[in-house]
């Protein structure tokens, strides 16, 4: 494989990422949740000049939401694939999933009081 190839192979991949990407916010109502609710927090980011750490912090969550989100839904639609029938396995792949993206939420949410919370209070007095 000449370096042309591997460039158009790189390209492709991420092409195939982007699509994946544009397919679970149109498809997935948490994901589209989770988009809205990102830009509401990038907003607040920057009416309140929040520090670059608290930045790094922003960026991790909303980045882990997303990648969670994503795989939860790559899993429920490869155990659709599988089968169509009810297994107990199948439900505990899909819950055990939505379970590690809603613990991530909580995790965001907690980073975003922590981030929040004072420059609301200073704001309002």
């Amino acid at each position: 494989m000449d370096s042309r190839d591997k460039h158009v192979h790189l390209w492709r991949s991420f092409s195939h990422a982007l699509t994946g990407i544009k397919t679970a916010l149109w498809s997935e109502r948490n994901m589209r949740i989770h988009f809205f609710v990102s830009l509401l927090v990038i907003v607040c980011s920057i009416f309140f000049s929040i520090s670059k750490l608290e930045w790094l912090f922003v960026i991790v969550a909303i980045g882990g939401i997303f990648s969670l989100e994503l795989v939860n839904t790559a899993i429920e639609r490869v155990v659709d694939l599988v089968t169509e029938d009810y297994h107990p396995l199948a439900k505990q792949a899909k819950d055990i999933a939505a379970g590690a993206v809603f613990i991530y939420a909580i995790i965001a949410v907690v980073i975003g009081s922590m981030i929040f919370l004072p420059y609301f209070f200073r704001w309002l007095i």
